[in-house]
């Protein structure tokens, strides 16, 4: 246990954190010799290349799903599982306060109106009777946001969505081999849409999956076709009949060569995530002051990031103090996720999501108000966001508890 009075490294005191985090290489000569086989094919585009669809069967097989569809990032992910559920103009869709600007884009390009549910104040997921008290008869679909790879109460939000016959669209972007009751995350709803972006647990650069839950051959064929232009492009055939609009959102062989080569990876890295992750908790549990990260009662977390929050009415110091003298302590740090829920950004505020419009705001009077969420805000307003990394040793984890526990012991009041 730290002594109160051991003096913060930020006023002169011994810095925790003497040693360099451990680090290791993402890239290497498996992704060049996938890449290099890509190249010799002598096309890049999926339909011709095998780098696709082989890193689609291996996902697949993974995640024990018939069907999933690539696309170029995890923000296409969701808008094409949006536009495979049908959701259209003047839907309602409902979802996290607290999550990436991807999660709402392709609700917009939907032309469907985004509805935001509070949260659980220690897993950071969507509280399910938020969620059925926001449902209306316009409602369509709920997208849920696995946050840092902590998974949602899956059991209630698929009850609610079968009770008001609701699509369930799952955010899986941080939330890479996350289990939930022994099932993975992004096989419980109608979709589950990963990231390959540069900064999850595997990277192809930018890229995303989606999952196609049902494991019916038209909702395939709807999903990988609004990944195409709408265009069907299976065996040797490629159908351009349209009937309605759909964006182009493909992935190269390019991407699908690392992905297969970061598929061998994801298992090792998500263990080794969960496993700092869980010992951090474990060393700072009772520590005053430290609302730790809580799992999902009968969830494993992967930790995209760790974030605790603290109970300034126990603290003699503001979230910016405890934040740069954890940092001065040796150990990385940042005051919550996001600045502020994304209901108060200025889309939402001024209602335009498109160039001097409106559109499709003006279909609804829902408004986006301060207090809307009281527990996102708060959330938002009292985190405190550590990093974690695979590479990461049993002493960094070690040292990110001593480190916490020291600055915490100091501000106690």
């Amino acid at each position: 246990m730290i002594s109160k009075t051991e003096e913060l490294a930020l006023l002169g005191g011994p810095k925790t954190k003497t040693t360099a985090f451990r680090t290791g290489k993402r890239f290497g000569v498996e992704e060049a010799r996938e890449l290099l086989e890509a190249l010799e094919q002598e096309t890049l585009f999926y339909h011709f290349g095998n780098k696709v669809k082989t890193f689609l069967d291996d996902f697949n097989a993974i995640y024990g799903v018939k069907h999933s569809v690539a696309t170029s990032s995890g923000t296409a992910a969701i808008h094409v599982a949006l536009g495979a559920a049908g959701v259209t103009v003047g839907d309602e869709v409902i979802t996290s306060p607290i999550t990436d600007q991807g999660t709402l884009i392709g609700i917009l390009y939907q032309n469907a109106i985004p509805v935001f549910a509070d949260l659980d104040p220690h897993t950071y997921n969507l509280d399910p009777a938020s969620v059925e008290a926001r449902i209306t008869p316009r409602t369509k679909a709920i997208v849920v946001v696995h946050l840092a790879g902590n998974p949602c109460d899956m059991d209630a939000i698929m009850a609610i969505a079968q009770r008001h016959n609701l699509k369930v669209i799952e955010d899986c972007a941080q939330a890479y081999l996350t289990r939930y009751k022994g099932r993975y995350a992004g096989t419980f709803g109608d979709y589950g849409c990963f990231s390959t972006n540069d900064f999850k647990h595997i990277s192809t650069g930018d890229g995303g999956m989606v999952t196609v839950n049902s494991g019916e051959e038209t909702d395939y064929y709807r999903a990988h076709g609004f990944a195409d232009k709408n265009y069907h492009r299976f065996g040797t055939e490629v159908q351009r009949e349209l009937h309605y609009v759909a964006p182009n959102y493909r992935m190269t062989e390019l991407q699908g060569a690392v992905g297969i080569a970061q598929l061998k990876k994801l298992s090792w890295i998500c263990e080794r995530r969960q496993a700092i992750g869980d010992r951090i908790t474990e060393g700072l549990r009772g520590t005053p002051g430290i609302h730790v990260h809580q799992v999902t009662e009968g969830g494993a977390c992967t930790y995209w990031f760790y974030m605790m929050r603290l109970d300034l009415s126990a603290l003699s110091c503001t979230r910016q103090q405890f934040s740069e003298a954890l940092e001065a302590e040796g150990i990385p740090s940042r005051p919550g996720y996001i600045p502020q829920v994304v209901y108060k950004q200025p889309l939402f505020q001024r209602k335009q999501a498109y160039l001097n419009s409106h559109f499709p705001f003006d279909l609804t009077d829902r408004s986006y108000q301060q207090g809307d969420c009281p527990v996102a805000e708060e959330i938002l307003e009292t985190a405190i966001q550590i990093p974690i990394k695979e590479f990461y040793s049993d002493t960094d984890a070690e040292d990110i508890i001593r480190g916490v526990r020291k600055v915490a012991s100091y501000y106690k009041k």
